[in-house]
């Protein structure tokens, strides 16, 4: 049996500070190793927070908007570049205790072209505390394109890793279809799916990947508190006075190749999810559907993924 034991931070980063968010993320990276996790989850943009002011604070979008200037730079400065003694030190901690970290990280790149412009990334480590894999969101979702640049295809794809075939998508990437059979004709055994929250349709989108693809999903969910939102920005009414409301909850789950969850969803509180799988599990279920086996039609449809970075 080929079993691996997963974990999902459900912690809350210090929003939009790079080195306490960093200090927090090793903390609990080191107390699920504890626990026996050989393949660690963080969610989208967890280092160092998911801009959910954006959905709440009503004047984000006005033209030459102070204070949300100002919050983009924050977001700009506490963001992380690849290669960078951040990310060394998630390589250094896979390492060392021989584990897979999947971390969601605000990206810049500080020297050359394009180092104004911060991208929505997702980042595996392997167990030898190699970066295999960097991925860039594809498409900023609504209101997140006044923040992020668009992604390429470079990694869009699964790579091996010592506990399995790893792919991952960000956010609503899940809804775009060719994102999907992408990383389904890499050979995907576990996917990790990272969202600001994983709320019902969420759910829906994550449940969905695993049944078509006949793979493992690990949807990870970020937590988040009115009092997180970045000063100077207005709150609506009904968030005024409620600074330990949550605008992120959580709702990280686990999900097997049938669709069926093997971790409900956790709502509303942070802890150090875990779970155990067994990768043998996916071909049985292959047995009736494989979209890029018997149940795919290559003398039907062409597809190809351009897999160059832009910048």
């Amino acid at each position: 049996m080929r079993s691996v034991v997963v974990s999902i931070i459900q912690q809350a980063p210090i929003h939009l500070s790079l080195n306490e968010s960093l200090e927090k993320a090793l903390h609990y990276g080191n107390e699920a190793a504890k626990k026996g996790a050989q393949m660690i989850v963080f969610g989208e943009t967890w280092l160092s927070g998911y801009p959910a002011w954006l959905d709440h604070c009503p004047d984000v979008a006005l033209w030459d908007h102070e204070p949300v200037k100002e919050a983009f730079a924050k977001l700009y400065n506490s963001s992380i570049s690849i290669p960078g003694p951040e990310i060394q030190k998630f390589q250094q901690l896979a390492k060392k205790k021989k584990i897979v970290i999947c971390l969601g990280a605000n990206e810049v790149r500080k020297t050359g072209k394009g180092n104004g412009t911060v991208y929505n990334a997702l980042l595996t480590i392997n167990a030898d505390g190699q970066l295999v894999n960097h991925h860039r969101k594809l498409m900023p979702t609504y209101t997140e394109k006044m923040l992020y640049g668009q992604g390429d295809g470079k990694g869009l794809k699964s790579v091996d890793t010592e506990y399995g075939r790893v792919s991952g998508l960000i956010c609503w990437e899940h809804w775009m279809p060719l994102s999907r059979q992408a990383l389904h004709d890499s050979g995907e055994e576990i996917h990790v799916a990272v969202w600001p929250k994983v709320h019902e349709m969420h759910q829906v989108a994550s449940r969905q990947y695993a049944f078509e693809g006949r793979c493992f999903v690990i949807a990870a969910g970020q937590m988040m508190r009115v009092k997180d939102v970045p000063d100077g920005l207005k709150l609506p009414d009904h968030l005024i006075g409620k600074p330990e409301e949550f605008l992120l909850n959580g709702g990280s789950c686990i999900i097997a190749p049938n669709g069926k969850f093997i971790m409900e969803p956790v709502f509303d509180r942070e802890e150090i999810l875990m779970a155990e799988i067994n990768l043998d599990d996916i071909y049985k279920e292959r047995m009736t559907l494989d979209v890029t086996g018997h149940y795919a039609r290559d003398d039907v449809f062409d597809f190809k993924v351009k897999r160059k970075r832009k910048v």
